[in-house]
């Protein structure tokens, strides 16, 4: 796979043509609806073939560039004495890159029609699928989930069920909740209860608790919870994992952040999920929903207080577009598809740029009634630079918020990335 940022007069013909490829392969590579409308400045995976042939005026070093490899590289696969003695015509063998093993967790969710399709085509790229979500009642009950289908077609793709938990009501995550689950003796009970009977009725091979916005003051008792937790899943052979807010460190401010304690979290559990993402949130002023900059500082502090394969980072999988000028408080940015933003840049004909701090791709556009727009999505290029973090840092995997219904170009860049490790 390489990644193409389309210029101006480039065409999928020539672009096929080019790199030894059908245009139905960059169609199919990249959820193309449209073959004929291309936008400047958007990324193309182009599923590059196993082999070269020479054209007149290449070199070794210019079909290394091309194909994001290396001419020693190159030499070494074809043992060339000479790497500047090819011939037109010569066939080349395009070296394999060597990709560490990975593993890989997606929240889903559409548990229905939708939902059961998107495992079909993509069970394969996973190592985990966590159902979204068991919703915990300050009673400690649990609000059914009907998410049968699902885990019998994720268990045919041999992907590992992670049961979910949070503490989301009927307006959003309940601190109440979380406070009723790490006070009241009798409803931790219930809910543990309802936690091990689902777990074993449903097939689930693991637990993640993702408990957000947990009163500063029950930092100590969401501990001992999870410790709990531990001490009773692990010999009935379940893992345990958990969902953490982006701490930039350990004195971090802020009701999302202060009860989760980074370093209990990655000394008691099997892993965590760090929710890297929501910096540019749809109440907030316009701005990369994943900005690596921001996400590396997160990992910075994470390495220093647990284990480097327990860290899984969060990756987003929308867009987010803002009507401006932004008002604090004013209408919410609507949030789609990666795919559907590019439909919206070839509609207003906007040029994708690309900010090389966040390494995130955004386009301004006008819409029928005269209102500037500002939209922030993720493509092949944010989510290699996410992808080469991890390499990067030696972390454990990725977790995709959310499955999306379409987004094509991941799973290309994820699989020229890593090896999924299935358990």
């Amino acid at each position: 796979m390489v990644i193409h940022v389309v210029e101006s007069g480039d065409t999928l013909w020539a672009l096929a043509n080019r790199f030894g490829v059908t245009v139905q392969q960059i169609v199919a590579a990249n959820g193309l609806s449209d073959a004929n409308t291309l936008v400047i400045g958007q990324a193309l995976v182009i599923p590059i073939p196993q082999y070269h042939t020479v054209k007149q005026g290449e070199t070794v070093w210019k079909i290394a560039k091309q194909y994001g490899t290396t001419p020693e590289a190159i030499a070494q696969a074809n043992q060339l004495a000479n790497v500047n003695s090819i011939q037109i015509g010569q066939r080349l063998l395009l070296p394999a890159t060597l990709r560490p093993s990975k593993e890989v967790n997606a929240y889903l969710i559409n548990l229905g029609s939708t939902g059961q399709t998107m495992i079909k085509q993509v069970g394969n790229d996973l190592t985990y699928l966590s159902p979204f979500s068991y919703e915990v009642r300050s009673d400690g009950s649990l609000k059914a989930l009907n998410d049968q289908q699902v885990l019998e077609i994720a268990r045919s793709k041999n992907d590992t069920p992670l049961m979910t938990i949070t503490n989301i009501g009927t307006s959003g995550f309940n601190s109440g909740v979380a406070h009723a689950v790490f006070n009241d003796a009798a409803v931790q009970e219930v809910l543990i209860n309802n936690i091990v009977n689902t777990l074993s009725a449903k097939g689930y091979k693991g637990l993640n608790i993702d408990f957000e916005y947990v009163p500063s003051e029950d930092r100590e008792q969401y501990n001992r919870f999870l410790q709990r937790i531990v001490d009773l899943l692990h010999p009935l052979g379940y893992s345990v994992s958990s969902a953490l807010a982006p701490k930039l460190s350990s004195a971090q401010k802020g009701l999302l952040y202060e009860a989760h304690d980074y370093a209990i979290h990655g000394r008691l559990l099997d892993f965590v999920v760090l929710m890297t993402y929501e910096w540019g949130w749809a109440g907030g002023p316009p701005m990369a929903i994943s900005p690596l900059n921001m996400v590396k500082r997160v990992v910075d502090y994470a390495v220093t207080v647990m284990p480097r394969g327990k860290i899984m980072i969060g990756i987003a999988l929308y867009a987010r577009d803002w009507t401006l000028p932004y008002v604090k408080g004013g209408p919410y940015a609507r949030t789609f598809s990666p795919e559907y933003a590019i439909k919206l840049a070839a509609r207003h004909q906007a040029t994708i740029h690309y900010d090389q701090l966040s390494q995130s791709p955004f386009f301004s556009y006008t819409d029928e009634q005269g209102r500037k727009h500002e939209v922030w999505f993720e493509d092949a290029r944010s989510i290699q630079a996410k992808f080469n973090l991890v390499k990067d840092y030696n972390l454990r995997g990725v977790s995709y918020w959310v499955l999306p219904t379409t987004f094509a170009q991941v799973w290309h860049v994820q699989e020229d990335s890593f090896n999924v490790v299935k358990l």
